[in-house]
């Protein structure tokens, strides 16, 4: 799929990869990229969206820093260029990127108007972002890192919105995920899934820590939670 062409609040333009699904009419679902950039692992995830009748887009976050960010997991190269542009990453900016994708997305013929937002590691912080300061019907967070440091976020959450969590995240350790689950505990909004015996990234398609049960669990809630919310 080609890309699409995104205009920031602040007059800038990024790009976006856009994938249709069959009948180019459905429910939006912005995909919020990891750490290491829009790579082939999310493009497979918007395809994968695309396939169950959602306008995916995974817009490029990192524009502001270096358009075009394409990296893996497989070299300590590779991932010492993503926590570079992870620790450089503005995430206020970050956020009004999305509102500006949000917007693009509903302006997209054959969306229906009902938008969700995935995301996974960085991204998974950004959904959270989402879920609590956008108007997106629905969220979801993959292993989302960094929430922990944002609980005031909670209390804006007034959408459904569903986090997934490693048991063994070497990220996400066991006492920040029980600061963000008492945090959630208040707020009926949210809905948290732990999952035992599995490391961050767990459901990056060939990634070092893919965990096909878990991956295939966690995605079935994920796709029941969308359909119930968006369509």
């Amino acid at each position: 799929m080609p890309d699409t062409q995104i205009t920031s609040l602040d007059g800038g333009t990024f790009n976006g990869y856009i994938a249709l699904p069959a009948s180019q009419q459905g429910p939006g679902m912005i995909v919020l990229q990891e750490i290491f950039g829009v790579n082939a692992a999310m493009r497979t995830i918007c395809d994968r969206y695309a396939a169950k009748g959602y306008i995916a887009i995974c817009p490029d976050l990192f524009w502001r820093q270096q358009p075009g960010v394409q990296l893996t997991d497989k070299s300590q190269e590779e991932w010492d260029k993503a926590i570079a542009l992870m620790n450089g990453f503005d995430i206020e900016r970050g956020v009004t990127d999305i509102l500006a994708t949000l917007g693009h997305m509903r302006n997209i013929k054959g969306c229906s108007g009902m938008v969700g937002a995935v995301g996974y590691c960085l991204g998974g912080k950004l959904a959270c972002f989402a879920a609590s300061r956008t108007d997106v019907e629905a969220a979801v967070s993959y292993y989302g890192v960094g929430i922990e440091g944002m609980l005031g976020e909670i209390p804006d959450i007034r959408r459904p919105y569903m986090m997934h969590m490693a048991a063994k995240d070497r990220f996400v350790p066991a006492d920040a995920q029980a600061k963000i689950a008492r945090a959630a505990e208040r707020n009926k909004n949210i809905v948290i899934y732990t999952y035992e015996g599995v490391d961050h990234a767990f459901a990056r398609p060939e990634g070092q820590h893919y965990d096909e049960a878990a991956a295939m669990q966690a995605n079935r809630r994920t796709d029941e939670f969308f359909a119930k919310h968006l369509k």
